[in-house]
């Protein structure tokens, strides 16, 4: 089924963030229906520096297609701003398309930009902003291809104007509608309320961040049909390193860690070792015969 398909389902579609093909491919084992590439978890991971706009373009087409060469499952792709005005937008949605992207999650910050969750963003224009959206849509090369449109007004201008943005965003063609950062619960239902009607609705859980965290049921209860859980994956992996430099530091040894992590073969298993050695044996057995003959 595609996302666009799923969207319109009565469960929400839970999207976990990944940041490359291993943490992809073990999100797709783990059953998800679509995958959330995130931009933060990006910077975290190859730049060890903050969600502040320091990830380039290419670094994220890079990234896209290398998962895309691993998972067939949709993707999210978060686009930043469209890193730059609304042409560059346009490159930005045609190069994430051909890269393997299934939709694209655009917001109205200014650059640079900085993470929904941290303080003192700015805003472009509204109306720059649905003409970036607008530019999006006229870029991208199949109508299956999703243009997110994501306004980060609550922070910034309150809740009226993000309603508003979202609003004019969706004139503009947007698939889908982020209003980021709501503060309460009784936000986000009225975000629900008053956009609900127009086009499905995204929701960002952000462990420690301004949005009450809630689980996915609820919120598809609630009306959200794009539930993503975008930085997790590296708060959880960088807990874990933490625990295991600390304690490879502290014995010499990674015997007392053992039992939380996996095996040489264990994780040759998990990435599918066996599977392309096999594979590649089948080609090599091609070649001789055709050399022999």
């Amino acid at each position: 089924m595609s996302l666009k398909a799923s969207l319109a389902s009565a469960a929400p579609v839970v999207a976990p963030g990944v940041y490359d093909a291993l943490t992809a491919s073990i999100a797709a084992d783990a059953g998800f229906r679509a995958l959330y590439v995130s931009g933060a978890a990006i910077a975290y991971t190859r730049l060890g520096r903050p969600d502040i706009g320091l990830v380039s373009m290419t670094e994220v087409a890079e990234t896209v297609g290398l998962i895309r060469d691993r998972v067939g499952l949709p993707l999210v792709v978060d686009a930043d701003n469209g890193h730059g005005n609304a042409l560059n937008t346009q490159r930005t949605v045609r190069m994430f398309e051909r890269a393997g992207a299934t939709a694209l999650q655009l917001e109205d910050q200014t650059l640079p930009k900085r993470c929904g969750h941290l303080q003192g963003k700015s805003l472009i224009s509204a109306g720059e902003m649905a003409g970036k959206v607008k530019a999006a849509v006229d870029a991208r090369h199949s109508a299956e291809t999703l243009i997110i449109a994501r306004t980060d007004a609550v922070a910034v201008e309150g809740m009226e104007a993000a309603l508003d943005r979202a609003r004019l965003y969706a004139e503009a063609g947007a698939d889908v509608l982020f209003v980021e950062a709501p503060r309460s619960r009784e936000q986000m239902a009225r975000i629900a309320s008053e956009l609900g009607g127009l086009r499905p609705l995204l929701a960002n859980m952000v462990e420690g961040g301004d949005t009450p965290i809630s689980t996915a049921a609820a919120l598809g209860e609630m009306g959200f049909g794009l539930v993503i859980f975008p930085g997790g994956i590296v708060r959880a992996l960088a807990h874990t390193a933490r625990d295991y430099y600390a304690s490879l530091a502290r014995h010499g040894s990674n015997q007392p860690f053992a039992d939380r992590m996996f095996d040489f073969g264990a994780l040759n298993a998990l990435i599918g070792t066996p599977e392309m050695l096999a594979l590649g044996e089948t080609y090599a057995d091609f070649e001789r015969k055709e050399g022999a003959a």
